[in-house]
């Protein structure tokens, strides 16, 4: 399995909420999503309306739970995302996180870090998408965090 995704609930949640949770497979060769991820999810559903969205489709891309290397325990991270580097360090995977100190654990731990951010922008230059600037201002409509300034920097990586 050469270069898959280890999705977090945070990026699901994010294009789930836009409609748009086919991107995520379309931007990479294989998902894989950790029990733990989907939990996070399931938890959330009275909250948001998506969730069984999110719950449905994530079904074909679970991942069983793995046990936590200490070294990933001692960052404190929440279950989803520790889950998910831990899995990212079985091969060649990327974690698909948005979280600011679960990606750094991830960097300690030598694991390439994507977030919903850097979907969008690889789903530009693969083709899937005509214009990034769009479907990133529905994403931070749906929640997603981003400077304006960092927004326009990225924007500019793919010509727009």
């Amino acid at each position: 399995m050469s270069e898959a995704r280890v999705v977090n609930a945070s990026p699901l949640i994010l294009f789930a909420r836009i409609g748009r949770l086919e991107l995520l497979e379309g931007s990479a060769p294989a998902l894989l999503i950790p029990d733990a991820a989907v939990e996070e999810v399931r938890r959330g559903q009275e909250k948001d309306r998506t969730a069984i969205t999110v719950l449905e489709w994530s079904e074909r891309h679970r991942v069983t739970d793995i046990a936590i290397p200490a070294s990933i325990e001692h960052w404190d991270l929440g279950s989803g995302e520790s889950q998910v580097i831990a899995h990212a360090t079985l091969g060649p995977r990327w974690a698909v996180l948005d979280d600011r100190a679960a990606r750094r654990c991830a960097a300690a731990h030598n694991v390439p870090v994507i977030g919903s951010l850097g979907v969008a922008l690889r789903c530009k230059r693969c083709g899937l998408i005509d214009k990034a600037r769009p479907l990133l201002l529905r994403l931070i409509e749906a929640g997603m965090y981003l400077d304006e300034r960092f927004l326009e920097d990225a924007l500019n990586t793919v010509g727009e």
